[in-house]
């Protein structure tokens, strides 16, 4: 059921639960159960944010494609014949045929298989058959989406008119990004891992490491946990591991500096429409990789990364991405709903594009931590959104240390709260209208 056609009594009742979500606390159960409240994030997040969908990595020659699936709409982002990377309906504009079904490929001309429309990789309509003399061909080119590169990431909007903020958000990330050319590097490795739980607990479970010392031992052989850490909190058993953070801290200040690279944290995750967060951050161990403790797990560097030492940076996007950028390698994941209780997430492994297989990496060194991490936070989420549905449950207070989780949540219930509020009064007063002809 499309919110658009839904009772007003579910739409009121929606806007109802936004308004009345405590600060500091959890969802109600229905924001990770429901159809309705499905099909509403369907059309107020995805529908009307930036998604992150791929890496040019992924397209890097005219006619490449990647197709992707957002609820009921198919987008094919595709490299043009001038190198442009657009995306488009995957709509015929005959009869409304599926054009392309493949996950990716390439292509010369994009040919509906039905009848044989055929359009260029920039969405012109070339061909079309047995049509009257007064047949225009330009008024049924492809459907343009909104779509916009930085430093190699792909991003889409499916709105009409995309929030206004992303060039600013662009301005700040693109600096910390381009000195890993992302487009020049190559895909090593591509995992899609469905998960039975709702998207939202999904990236309520990425957005804090709460959970990695009892979850995720391979992970945490190459992080430090200071991460929210004062000074103060550092017990004398800590204190050796302490001084150690302390020293590559120092020693990846003098990295960045050197080479003329940004370092700071940068945290909008919740208060602008394109929420993000961005920031650097020193490994423990050897300090190159996701290697175990901290080695590297590609022999070549990945772009013009400085040093081996070059730390994890690490980006959040809102609502459906997260990236991390290491000295050899690059992952970028993105988060797909599938329905109220289903979701994939994808996830990147890129190289450098000189990197060989079997000499400078193995697909199992290259994967095995982020392999397992996406297994435990499988398990996880799916532990979670059993939990969501029973009937005992009440929204929780997040920790300190969760606050990333909150201002996720945060942001949000601002969109849903933004999207209903010029459905509210009408809503409002078409549910009085049918209460009363109820009566």
């Amino acid at each position: 059921m499309s919110f658009k056609t839904a009772p007003a009594a579910n739409m009121a009742e929606i806007a109802a639960m936004v308004e009345r979500r405590e600060v500091g606390y959890s969802l109600e159960s229905a924001f990770y159960a429901s159809q309705e409240v499905f099909d509403l994030d369907m059309l107020a997040i995805f529908g009307e944010h930036w998604l992150f969908v791929a890496s040019e990595a992924e397209i890097p020659d005219e006619g490449d494609f990647v197709t992707v699936e957002i609820g009921t709409q198919s987008i094919i982002v595709v490299r043009d014949d001038d190198g442009t990377v657009r995306a488009l309906r995957n709509v015929c504009r005959h009869r409304g045929s599926r054009l392309l079904e493949d996950p990716c490929g390439s292509v010369g001309n994009i040919v509906c298989p039905y009848h044989q429309w055929t359009y260029r990789a920039d969405g012109e309509l070339m061909y079309a058959e047995s049509q009257s003399p007064s047949f225009d061909k330009s008024k049924f080119n492809l459907k343009q989406v909104h779509v916009r590169t930085v430093g190699g990431l792909i991003f889409i909007c499916l709105a009409d008119e995309p929030p206004a903020d992303f060039d600013e958000v662009a301005a700040v990330i693109e600096p910390y990004l381009r000195s890993y050319k992302i487009a020049e590097a190559k895909v090593a490795h591509q995992t899609d891992l469905v998960e039975n739980g709702n998207w939202k607990l999904v990236m309520e479970n990425n957005r804090e490491c709460h959970h990695c010392d009892a979850s995720h031992p391979e992970l945490i052989t190459s992080y430090f946990p200071f991460l929210r850490y004062d000074e103060s909190d550092v017990t004398p058993r800590l204190q050796p591991l302490y001084e150690r953070y302390l020293k590559a801290t120092s020693d990846l200040d003098d990295v960045c500096k050197t080479a003329g690279v940004p370092r700071e944290l940068v945290h909008e995750l919740d208060t602008r429409e394109t929420g993000f967060m961005i920031m650097r951050l020193p490994l423990d161990g050897d300090g190159a990789s996701f290697g175990i403790d901290g080695a590297q797990v590609c022999k070549k560097l990945i772009g013009d990364s400085p040093t081996p030492q070059f730390g994890d940076l690490s980006l959040h996007m809102q609502p459906n991405s997260w990236f991390h950028f290491l000295s050899d390698h690059v992952i970028v994941f993105s988060v797909l709903p599938l329905g109220p209780d289903k979701t994939m997430v994808r996830t990147t492994w890129l190289v450098n594009a000189d990197a060989v297989e079997g000499e400078d990496y193995t697909i199992e060194g290259l994967t095995s931590v982020w392999k397992a991490t996406n297994d435990q936070d499988r398990v996880l989420v799916e532990k979670g959104q059993r939990g969501v549905t029973d009937p005992s449950y009440v929204p929780g207070p997040y920790a300190l240390i969760e606050d990333d989780v909150e201002a996720f949540i945060n942001w949000y219930v601002g969109r849903l709260h933004d999207y209903l509020a010029p459905h509210r009064e009408s809503a409002e007063r078409l549910g009085h209208l049918n209460a009363v002809g109820a009566q």
